[in-house]
């Protein structure tokens, strides 16, 4: 009996391309020039797309594989797969939720840890021998701050544990109040931002998150406050945020995501008050072990009859 035939948007680790491989007949895009002959010529042949979060996967290619059943994605995030022309035709989506929560939890805490503390400047300032010549200067504490959090989903609620062990007070943002969690909820935005010293986003992306912290949020948060993204760059006004940051009408920020990745805005690359992270907060072999797994077992229930582990749609 022949292998199902699998498409890889891009690349996974080596420990799970051996497994699929040993499983499927596996169809490498990322390596093919012409995209559109060859899925004219395998299209029809195939009935999985293994993808990541941050390549999804589009109407238009979903359009050329007519025999598609099911997209299981490398990543909690979903919002570059077009989930309506899934739904519409019968094509299942997965996800990998959970096993990538407690590792973008720790990424976001550091990330407010290293902007309050400044701690790129202060291993520039030991590295370049300027610490014989004097003390740094002083920065701000973590401790007993107000921190908001924008989503109060599986990352939200695991960062905002990590905050309160650190004694800081918790609020957050979400479409509803989550009655079971100990946290203030506060319905709009710009007034959770104008109560809080740091603001850390943890919202899904999408439609339905685009542009929501918008620049009247950003100002809210003021000339002592930091921001902290670990979601999509989908969900803030980038342009709000580099301006406020260039012009130190916020404190700093620290971001894991942007618009346009990798190719992000250079005006990043010019901040002394930006700690920045390449879309890392899954990065840890532990967590991207467990994701790859999770993908794998997902194909495996589907290609054998069995229901789904972590379905989307």
């Amino acid at each position: 009996m022949s292998k199902p035939e699998v498409l890889m948007i891009g690349p996974y680790p080596s420990w799970d391309m051996e497994d699929l491989e040993s499983r499927y007949t596996i169809y490498r895009l990322w390596e093919v020039e012409d995209r559109d002959t060859f899925l004219a010529q395998r299209g029809d042949g195939i009935r999985a797309v293994a993808t990541r979060g941050e390549l999804g996967a589009s109407a238009a290619l979903l359009k050329k594989l007519p025999k598609l059943e099911i997209v299981s994605c490398y990543g909690v995030g979903t919002d570059a797969i077009d989930l309506r022309f899934a739904r519409e035709n019968g094509i299942r989506v997965t996800n990998t939720p959970d096993v990538l929560t407690e590792d973008v939890a720790d990424l976001g805490m550091a990330l407010m840890l290293a902007v309050a503390r400044q701690l790129p400047e202060g291993d520039a300032h030991v590295r370049a021998g300027r610490w014989a010549k004097g003390n740094m200067h002083l920065t701000t504490r973590v401790c007993g701050k107000r921190v908001g959090v924008v989503g109060m989903g599986r990352i939200g609620a695991a960062f905002a544990r990590r905050a309160a062990a650190f004694d800081c007070t918790v609020s957050y943002f979400a479409r509803s109040p989550k009655p079971d969690l100990p946290y203030a909820f506060v319905g709009d935005l710009v007034e959770l931002a104008r109560q809080s010293d740091f603001l850390v986003v943890t919202l899904a992306g999408g439609e339905g998150t685009r542009g929501i912290v918008t620049g009247e949020v950003i100002e809210a948060l003021g000339p002592d406050g930091i921001f902290v993204n670990i979601s999509r760059g989908t969900t803030v006004d980038e342009t709000a945020l580099l301006d406020a940051l260039e012009q130190g009408r916020i404190r700093g920020a620290g971001l894991d995501v942007f618009l346009n990745e990798p190719a992000i805005d250079p005006r990043f690359a010019g901040l002394k008050n930006a700690v920045l992270q390449p879309h890392h907060g899954s990065g840890t072999v532990e967590t991207r072990q467990a994701m790859g797994k999770l993908v794998r077992d997902n194909l495996a229930a589907h290609f054998s009859g069995q229901p789904l582990l972590t379905p989307v749609v």
